[in-house]
């Protein structure tokens, strides 16, 4: 077979996941291909989906869903009737409408899901002072992640019909999400900004910017651009991009959740098949 893995990884939780899928494949003689769309014009470039037998598509979860910028680009995409797996990352807070809400969009462009997987990983917001996931992913979620790709192999090759693959129907409707989106915003609310003389100018934050909203000039993200990936903080060479700190509403979010730190360290990667 020849594969795809598509993802989309600000801060690196997503490429890890995908290079242990990759690997796992190769050792499965599998005719693998990454594809990392985390880069502006990565995403521009069209797709040319009849290559590939089956595709992996990983993506972390903002506020509850696939970002935006993900959405948009699956959107622009004609499945031409692949058999496809999805992947999240989270950092231990509202995934399960993910699954849910990544379906109808496949469905309704030609994929045919046959599996998903939610792996936990370090929060972005770790970059502003929360500890969530601080460690993960890990080897436990590693080993799933080998699983879920012999599981998800398995499921391209059989000749059996395909059977879709269903989720429970989320509380939260595609309009309450939309504005969930906006909440990144009420706890950041100063998007990454350089804040030390001691940058060397090197522009890699604007080069990086998954869409096109740091000016590297000015030191400041565009507020209509933005998106809160951190793409930026986490690969400043000099580490002098930062936001507000929002250490002092970690346990008003743990208590939000019903959860503490040492529940979240604990949660377990989990497949969908």
């Amino acid at each position: 077979m020849k594969i795809l893995i598509a993802f989309f990884s600000a801060t690196g939780n997503t490429k890890k996941i995908a290079t242990v899928i990759k690997n796992k494949l190769k050792e499965l003689d599998v005719d693998v291909t990454s594809l990392d769309i985390t880069s502006y014009s990565r995403r521009q470039r069209e797709l040319i989906i009849n290559e590939y037998d089956g595709i992996f598509l990983g993506f972390p979860i903002y506020s509850m869903r696939a970002p935006r910028i993900c959405r948009e680009w699956l959107q622009r995409i004609d499945g031409k009737g692949k058999k496809c797996s999805v992947f999240f990352t989270y950092g231990g807070f509202g995934k399960d409408p993910a699954h849910y809400y990544i379906k109808q969009l496949l469905d309704v462009h030609n994929f045919k899901l046959v599996s998903s997987a939610e792996f936990v990983s370090a929060h972005t917001f770790n970059y502003s002072g929360w500890l969530a996931a601080e460690n993960r992913p890990n080897k436990s979620d590693y080993n799933i992640a080998e699983e879920y790709t012999v599981k998800t192999i398995n499921k391209f090759i059989s000749n059996e019909p395909y059977e879709p693959i269903e989720y429970d129907k989320p509380l939260y409707s595609a309009d309450q999400l939309d504005q969930a989106e906006k909440y990144r915003f009420h706890v950041i609310t100063k998007l990454p900004t350089r804040d030390s003389d001691t940058c060397s100018m090197c522009g890699l934050c604007e080069n990086i910017c998954p869409t096109k909203a740091m000016d590297a000039q000015k030191g400041i993200a565009d507020i209509e651009s933005c998106i809160a990936c951190f793409r930026c903080i986490a690969n400043c060479p000099e580490q002098v991009l930062h936001t507000n700190d929002i250490s002092h509403t970690w346990e008003q979010k743990l208590g939000f959740h019903k959860t503490t730190k040492e529940g979240i360290d604990k949660m377990v990667s989990k497949i969908y098949i």
